[in-house]
């Protein structure tokens, strides 16, 4: 059977391509809490026609739900990814939410594998009174029961967006208790070092009204070594959904910028 990784990119990765395929960057896609790769749909057909995409599913979400989810597990998880599909074995790594966390992860343990990163909703450090909101997050995931949450996300996403955008998350589904886990492994860890430890180009992205990740953008911003900072108006918490159109603009100028003069077209 395929690895999650392979069958979400063949899943969401469906845009015309112009050109030679193989000379395409790659940038990969990394979800939020409880989504899977096809929250990233409508980035990947817009940017499809220069970008190899590829938006697998992170551990104990979508196909990967069997496997338990840790920082460590995740990150290399992706940067195996990168190593194996991505072309030149590099790639821009733009991560949501929790997909930002691992993100860090992945560029601070693997520069070299890591052209450029773009990270949204992920600028704050799950520590101190901050932690509260990532352990009241996952409490709510793990005890409230699943079909309630089931039908309450199923609502809300077919509520709030268009179908180009809430079709392939419904049919995905959730992962309430990989999600759990996932948000509760966060607590403790730091991620600025991380941030830190990464000397590529880096861009940070909050939406207009995430009030928890916006207040603490500029401290990431100060350490990282190349930083860009981008706010999305009229947007919350989840940037690529809200503004999809302005995020995937953001993206494809941000990988021009971090993939010219390598020798890619």
């Amino acid at each position: 059977m395929p690895s999650s990784a392979s069958s979400s990119t063949t899943r969401v990765a469906a845009a015309t391509v112009s050109g030679d395929p193989d000379a395409r960057p790659t940038i990969v896609f990394l979800h939020g809490t409880r989504l899977t790769g096809a929250s990233w749909a409508t980035q990947v057909a817009a940017l499809g026609d220069s970008f190899h995409c590829l938006a697998p599913d992170l551990p104990g979400h979508g196909r990967e739900a069997a496997t338990p989810f840790s920082v460590a597990v995740a990150a290399r998880t992706v940067a195996e990814l990168i190593e194996r599909e991505a072309h030149d074995g590099r790639a821009i790594v733009v991560g949501l939410s929790l997909g930002g966390y691992v993100a860090m992860a992945v560029a601070a343990e693997w520069p070299d594998r890591v052209v450029g990163m773009a990270i949204s909703g992920a600028t704050a450090e799950p520590v101190g009174w901050r932690s509260i909101a990532f352990r009241g997050l996952a409490t709510i995931f793990s005890t409230v029961p699943e079909r309630f949450l089931d039908d309450v996300n199923r609502w809300f996403f077919g509520w709030r967006y268009p179908p180009a955008i809430a079709d392939p998350i419904l049919a995905d589904g959730f992962s309430f208790a990989g999600g759990a886990v996932a948000v509760r492994s966060l607590v403790g860890e730091r991620f600025k070092p991380r941030l830190a430890a990464y000397p590529g180009p880096t861009l940070l992205i909050n939406g207009e009204f995430d009030l928890f990740f916006r207040p603490t953008e500029r401290a990431f911003a100060d350490v990282a070594a190349d930083p860009r900072r981008a706010l999305i108006r009229r947007a919350t918490h989840l940037t690529n959904l809200d503004q999809s159109e302005r995020f995937s603009r953001l993206i494809r100028a941000f990988a021009e910028q971090s993939t010219a003069g390598r020798g890619r077209s």
